[in-house]
């Protein structure tokens, strides 16, 4: 049987849906792909970011490890001059001590 127009036509205007339907299915599926490879980029660039983030905090804790160390040994070193001033100073007070006792016995036997 020959097919009416009217039902040739609404196969037609369905076909052409479809059709259209399709390629907005493709578009967006390759839309959808382009967007992930972007972010597939993003993402490797910043775990190359965060590599570089964590190696410059290694050597930045290092390099403070390494001054705190070095300001301890300076530490000890001003601490030890500090003290030995102050024995100095310690024993010259005393030896003057010393002096002016025996000076004033001498003086008062």
């Amino acid at each position: 049987m020959a097919e009416s127009p009217s039902q040739s036509g609404a196969q037609l205007v369905a076909h052409q849906a479809e059709s259209d339907l399709a390629s907005l299915v493709f578009e967006m599926s390759q839309q959808v792909q382009v967007g992930m490879e972007n972010m597939l980029k993003l993402v490797n660039e910043i775990d190359g970011n965060s590599v570089g983030i964590k190696e410059e905090t290694e050597r930045s804790k290092e390099f403070a490890m390494e001054k705190k160390r070095v300001l301890e040994e300076e530490k000890e070193q001003f601490q030890k001059a500090a003290y030995t001033i102050l024995d100095m100073l310690s024993n010259r007070v005393l030896d003057g001590a010393v002096l002016v006792y025996t000076l004033l016995s001498w003086y008062c036997i």
